[in-house]
Parts: C-alpha cells; sequence; structure tokens
C-alpha cells in the first residue's frame, strides 16, 4: 500500500464522470401498489447525435477556441481601487462553455451543433408488490448521454395516489367503517371490499358495543411487505358513530329508549342557591380561525399606532 497516496493522493479515486440523470414521477394507485403490475411510460432524454456522432458538425470542423483557449472560462482584471485589482472569472462568451467552436456553416443540421438531440422513448416500469410512496426504481445508463460522458441513469419515482378508503401505513391499511346508534349498541354485519376484489364479512359479537374512535385489527390483511408479499400487515377498522339528529324520536318513545339503556351517572343534590346555564354549538376550528383573525388585526392596528409621527419643528 502507499502510504504516501494514502495522505497526499487526495483520497478515493472517483469513477468515469457521467451524464445527467433523468427522474420522472410516476403515480401509482394503491391497489397497484397492492397487487403489482408494469405501466408503459414515456421519458425524454438526451443522446448522442448519430448524424455527426457527436461532434456537432463535420470532421474536422470542431476547433479548440480561441478566446479561452480550451478551457471554457475568460479571465478579466477588474480594479477596485488605487493599487488594488481582481480577477474575475466568467463563463467563455464565445464557445459558452463548451471549449470548442464551429463555423456555423459546418455546423450539424440535426443537432444544431449541440453534439446531442432529444429522444422519447417507452419504458416498461415494473411495480413489485408492496412498493411503498417516493421509492425509486433505476434503469442504469438509461439516462442523458453526453459525448466522453458515460450515460447516466432514469430514476422513477413512484408517487402514490389518495385512495378512497383506505390509508396505507407502512405495511398496514387503515378503514373508517361508519356505524349507526343501533348498530354500535346492538351490533351489525358488515362487509369490506379488499384492494385485490375480494369481500370481507365483518360480524360483531354479541353484546358487544362500540364507541367513537374504536379500532379493531384483522391480521394478515394488510400490504403485502415488499420482496416478501405472502407476508402481509394488518387491516385496521376504525369505528366512527354517526349519531341520530336533534328530537330524533317522540318524547314518549324516548322515555321507553331511556328505560332500556344504564341508568344515568348519579349526581349530587342540587344546592338551593344553584345557577342555570346554556349549553350553545362550539366548533374548535370555527374557534381558532376567529382568533386568529383577531390577533391578525390587532397586530396591524398596534403597529400603524406605534410608527412615530414626523412633526414640523416649532419656530
Amino acid at each position: 500500500m502507499d502510504i504516501f497516496h494514502m495522505f497526499f493522493g487526495g483520497g478515493r479515486a472517483r469513477g468515469p464522470r457521467r451524464g445527467k440523470d433523468c427522474v420522472h414521477q410516476l403515480s401509482v394507485t394503491l391497489e397497484e401498489l397492492y397487487n403489482g403490475g408494469s405501466r408503459k411510460l414515456g421519458v425524454t432524454r438526451k443522446i448522442i447525435c448519430d448524424k455527426c456522432q457527436g461532434r456537432g458538425g463535420k470532421a474536422g470542423a470542431v476547433v479548440t477556441c480561441h478566446m479561452c483557449r480550451g478551457t471554457g472560462i475568460q479571465t478579466h482584471v477588474r480594479h477596485v481601487s488605487a493599487g488594488f485589482v481582481q480577477q474575475v472569472q466568467t463563463t467563455c462568451s464565445v464557445c459558452k462553455g463548451e471549449k470548442e467552436i464551429i463555423n456555423p456553416k459546418d455546423c450539424c443540421k440535426k443537432c444544431e451543433g449541440r453534439k446531442v438531440v432529444r429522444e422519447t422513448k417507452v419504458i416498461e416500469v415494473s411495480i413489485d408488490k408492496g412498493m411503498s410512496d417516493g421509492q425509486t426504481i433505476k434503469f442504469a445508463e438509461e439516462g442523458d448521454c453526453e459525448p466522453g460522458l458515460q450515460p447516466g441513469d432514469l430514476i422513477i419515482t413512484l408517487d402514490e395516489q389518495q385512495h378512497k378508503h383506505f390509508i396505507r401505513r407502512r405495511n398496514d391499511l387503515i378503514y373508517t367503517m361508519v356505524l349507526s346508534l343501533s348498530e354500535a349498541l346492538c351490533g351489525f354485519h358488515r362487509v369490506i371490499h379488499t384492494l385485490d376484489d375480494r369481500t370481507l364479512l365483518i360480524t360483531s359479537k354479541p353484546g358487544e358495543v362500540f364507541t367513537n374512535k374504536d379500532f379493531r385489527a384483522i391480521e394478515g390483511e394488510g400490504m403485502p411487505r415488499y420482496k416478501n408479499p405472502f407476508d402481509k400487515g394488518r387491516l385496521i377498522v376504525k369505528f366512527d358513530i354517526s349519531f341520530p339528529k336533534n328530537d330524533f324520536l317522540p318524547k314518549a318513545q324516548l322515555e321507553s329508549l331511556r328505560k332500556l339503556l344504564p341508568p344515568p351517572t348519579c349526581i349530587e343534590d342540587t344546592p338551593e342557591d344553584y345557577e342555570t346555564v346554556e349549553l350553545h354549538p362550539f366548533d374548535p376550528e370555527l374557534d381558532q380561525q376567529q382568533h386568529d383573525r383577531r390577533e391578525m388585526y390587532e397586530d396591524d392596528d398596534g403597529n400603524e399606532s406605534s410608527n412615530p409621527r414626523v412633526q414640523c419643528a416649532s419656530a
């Protein structure tokens, strides 16, 4: 091992210079991520011009730029102050940083001297079961090509679309089921249609009562695990209870219902000096919006009043 090179040779050797990677986003449904499949995608990339073989013009027509001498950079000297100058480097104004120039009459008619042309290619993207939002699929050396450089890669980024019924959380699926009050108290039979077109029957247990925001889990009915599709996560069912509207029952039937339900919580004896208050509808989100709006107006008024006014000096 060359110890001197380790300390003074500049570290790890670099690989060959490459063209730019092409990144494309592919919108996919939750069904596609669950079942797997393939999609065709049209992508545009730069390729070497086949007419001039990447020279930009006729053979021998490409010469080193006389202005920058093949560096692609021009150096300008600027006087800052007396006795001080500053060197400023800019992209060459003649070759535009390309280091070479071509006589316009000798330019390739197809690429117009750019050495590359744009190509649209249709590729087939394989979507494996269990892939996730933001996951990338790489096609080696299918990116941009430039003369003298190794082609870049084509990178496809999956963009999971929102589903109508399911929310994905890692390998679990969350499904919201809305129950009526009678179903929550007396039981229910419901079905869930899965992402692979199966039908699951859910039946509550006798005497089981469901409350708002209750959760239940079904093992093995979630998303397949990536690279291990026979192992699946859970299907988590979140229950929302839909309560009836005001005055849904006549008073007589309401009293009959009250007798069937558990008795109310016992309260203390009401003292003689009690105060009667009234409950009003309240929306926390709306209240917060109104609070923020009031603060914004108060800040505006405060800023206006805090600005000092300019007065004319008295004679």
